[in-house]
């Protein structure tokens, strides 16, 4: 499963959001999203987890829970909306 995880510090890397989810089970992945420009974090990212279970009792516990003193989103992943083609 897709993760999305929003509200992140800035300084958090994805390393530290491997290590956050796999106190559920195991990750296949994790992606912070920067900006391509000056590469600094936009405060968002992704964790892939192959377990449904796992992934979604990782989302039941962790969205709203506190990370580097901000309260974190966690939701499955949506796919992207395509605002162009509107």
């Amino acid at each position: 499963m897709n993760i999305y995880v929003g509200n992140l510090d800035f300084e958090v890397n994805e390393t530290d959001l491997s290590e956050i989810f796999e106190e559920y089970g195991t990750v296949s992945s994790s992606k912070i999203i920067t900006d391509k420009y000056n590469g600094r974090s936009k405060g968002f990212g992704f964790v892939i987890m192959e377990d449904q279970a796992d992934a979604s009792k990782a989302i039941r516990e962790l969205n709203g829970s506190v990370l580097e003193n901000r309260k974190m989103v966690v939701n499955e992943a949506q796919p992207r909306k395509d605002n162009f083609n509107n």
